[in-house]
């Protein structure tokens, strides 16, 4: 039986994070709760007599995730007309780029069981945005607020192969949008979409198979949803002996199902021609390397000096760095505790923090348990100050209340007991109250050392310290032994 290979490429819109949109001054609003049609103006409803101006802000934002994707930056690009109808596109055209892109030929490395495999970036380029179509009951409306919105567009090479490759792409890709500050990211309000083309053909071969394209995959549930079940519709097609068609697809996310909408354009179906209202966009070389020297550590750089520099094991290390605010908030911990470990701050950050963080659905950026705090927090549990219980219970209170562990520890009487004659008052205290196990223990039965062992640390509310509980626990018992002896 054939095996078949399929053969992915992706196509990203990244929403820019811009102030204004790509061609107009009009205001970039949230389209999920502005009110519709209020950041409208004549030129991005395309309005006759109006002129484009390209927004020099998104320039410089494309330029940046050009050069993060490792891609080279024309000097020289163009605005191009891209003609089709549709009812949220005004103008009856998309302004984009086609035969001169901003970028092209770039890279950007997923895991892979070899360590890493570079999947290669086709073309980055700006657009605009369109409108959005709003349907209730039998009636469409239409939202301008989102149309002109500018746009940076991905296009990665058909070198993905399988669901976990797309899913690291697309993941990789999104954080490094975020890490450039350049895209919030935000799939549940559109500001990226995804477009994937898919192809099957036999294991080994390399020529591509007739592909199909599936259009606005706004979440990466419903991308790997759509694409495992184009995979297989396109797989039972083929064996049965029927040939693929090339065409443009929806995606049904209520049903499962991918579906027709139209058969699949081809460049010259859009009539691409120059933008008359825009000249060439000309970058100097020395403005490109001033934006390449103001790129921040990109996240596989800072993953890889989190493992060299302070110790932590890839796996956390990747959790640190996947967001650019929690491998700050953790270098931040660090510069605030120097004495402490870093792989123990880091195993209370990935651990407990991040774990009180989730269940309360809150940003470790917006969190009330400062990075100085958190360092302040591990510096008492490994200086002995206070049991790992204890911290974890500071921690909740921390992250409800914010402040300093230390005055959070001292109000509440929560410091560790470590004086030898307090520990011994409790453990004289727990071995009278106890009377009978001790008794059964002084009889032979020596596991219930333990037991007591668990008496004393809950008559001392958790703050002993077990070290010193464990030893003087054990000499005490081993005077009662010794006084039991006959002479």
């Amino acid at each position: 039986m054939i095996t078949f290979e399929p053969v992915i490429g992706l196509e990203v819109h990244a929403e820019l994070q811009t102030l204004s949109k790509m061609f107009c001054g009009c205001a970039v609003v949230d389209a999920t709760t502005a009110e519709p049609n209020t950041a409208v103006c004549e030129v991005c409803t395309g309005l006759p007599g109006t002129l484009p101006v390209i927004n020099a802000q998104a320039v410089a934002f494309a330029v940046r995730i050009a050069l993060a994707l490792h891609c080279t930056v024309r000097p020289t690009s163009v605005f191009a007309r891209k003609n089709y109808f549709y009812p949220d596109l005004p103008k009856g055209y998309q302004i984009s780029q086609y035969e001169l892109p901003l970028a092209e030929n770039g890279w950007l490395a997923i895991p892979a069981a070899e360590g890493e495999r570079r999947i290669r970036i086709r073309r980055v380029h700006l657009e605009e945005d369109t409108g959005k179509l709003l349907h209730r009951g039998d009636a469409s409306f239409i939202d301008f607020n989102r149309s002109g919105v500018a746009l940076a567009e991905i296009v990665s090479e058909p070198d993905l192969h399988t669901l976990e490759d797309v899913k690291a792409f697309a993941l990789g890709l999104r954080t490094v949008l975020r890490y450039l500050e350049v895209a919030s990211g935000d799939m549940e309000k559109g500001a990226i979409r995804f477009e994937a083309n898919v192809s099957l053909r036999p294991a080994g071969s390399r020529e591509l198979g007739t592909r199909t394209e599936i259009k606005n995959l706004n979440s990466f549930r419903s991308m790997l949803r759509a694409l495992a079940y184009e995979m297989d519709r396109q797989e039972r097609r083929l064996r049965s002996g029927e040939r693929i068609q090339q065409e443009t697809l929806g995606w049904d996310d209520a049903r499962g199902v991918t579906l027709t909408q139209r058969d699949k354009e081809e460049a010259h179906d859009y009539r691409y021609f120059p933008e008359p209202d825009l000249p060439p966009l000309l970058l100097r070389q020395e403005w490109i390397e001033g934006v390449r020297a103001e790129l921040p550590e990109l996240p596989d750089a800072r993953r890889a000096r989190f493992v060299s520099a302070y110790g932590l094991s890839p796996r956390t290390a990747a959790v640190l760095a996947s967001e650019r605010p929690n491998a700050d908030y953790f270098e931040a911990a660090l510069e605030a505790a120097p004495a402490v470990s870093p792989v123990r701050i880091a195993h209370w950050m990935a651990g407990e923090l991040f774990a009180i963080l989730h269940a309360d659905g809150v940003e470790v950026a917006a969190s009330r348990v400062r990075p100085e705090a958190l360092a302040e927090l591990v510096a008492m549990v490994e200086g002995d100050f206070i049991s790992p219980a204890t911290g974890k219970a500071l921690l909740q209170r921390l992250a409800r209340e914010g402040g300093s562990p230390g005055r959070l520890a001292d109000k509440a009487g929560l410091d560790q007991l470590s004086d030898p004659s307090a520990i011994d008052r409790l453990i004289d205290a727990t071995l009278q109250e106890h009377a009978p196990q001790v008794e059964q223990y002084l009889a032979g039965k020596k596991p219930i050392a333990q037991w007591l062992f668990g008496q004393v640390m809950r008559a001392a509310g958790g703050r002993a310290k077990p070290a010193v509980v464990q030893a003087r626990l054990t000499e005490r018992l081993a005077e009662l032994e010794k006084s039991r002896l006959p002479g």
